[in-house]
């Protein structure tokens, strides 16, 4: 069997397309961690002004 790709984008593939999309943010912006995932929300919300649920729709894409 040969492995196919994932159709679940990584973490990687998410930031660098909200990095594409918001273009003022940088790695440091992006940084998570599991138990840090409400620190980062909080950082990005500051700073794109945009709710836990869209920024969570944007990483879904």
């Amino acid at each position: 069997m040969t492995d196919s790709p994932s159709i679940t984008p990584t973490w990687a593939e998410k930031k660098a397309k909200l990095k594409a999309k918001f273009g003022l943010l940088v790695d440091s912006d992006l940084n998570f961690a599991e138990e840090k995932k409400d620190e980062m929300f909080a950082r990005l919300n500051e700073k794109l002004g945009h709710t836990r649920a869209e920024l969570e729709g944007f990483m879904a894409l």
